[in-house]
């Protein structure tokens, strides 16, 4: 078994006992550096790093081959790119950089395997008369057109 498919291996065993954790990334680098970035359902403890850690150090042999290792959290600087990193985020506002290179910023309101839905919030001119109104919609958009979701970050 070569080098990726063991630490492949050993993860998605660790990843099993721990149904509450998920992969967001796996990167070996060609001077076999391992970057391994976990989520959570309710977040990823130091803890959860370490257990991980764990599962690949103690089950690999460095004296056969020679590799360092980083397990991570998705910090909030990680775009969301799965359903499941989508759905934990309900109710928290989210920064889209679409394929077309619109942005657009909303509260996410609901996930399915599909698509996200957003609740726009804006001020629009009213039809009659002066002054402006508050809207608020909802924009159902599929993961194919999204670039890049952010969580938004507000102080």
């Amino acid at each position: 078994m070569d080098f990726k498919n063991k630490i492949e291996e050993l993860l998605s065993g660790f990843l099993a006992e721990r149904p509450d954790l998920f992969l967001i990334d796996l990167k070996i680098s060609a001077g076999d550096d391992i970057t391994v970035i976990l989520d959570g359902d309710n977040g990823v403890s130091l803890q959860d790093c370490l257990d991980a850690s764990r599962a690949i150090e103690f089950n690999m042999d460095r004296e056969e081959h020679d590799f360092s290792l980083q397990v991570m959290s998705a910090g909030l600087s990680e775009p969301l790119s799965s359903p499941r990193q989508f759905r934990k985020n309900i109710g928290r506002e989210l920064d889209i950089l679409m394929n077309d290179s619109t942005k657009i910023e909303g509260e996410l309101a609901k996930v399915d395997e599909d698509k996200i839905t957003l609740i726009l919030r804006y001020r629009k001119p009213k039809e009659i008369g002066k002054g402006k109104v508050d809207v608020e919609e909802e924009k159902e958009i599929p993961y194919s057109e999204i670039k890049k979701a952010l969580v938004a970050i507000k102080f």
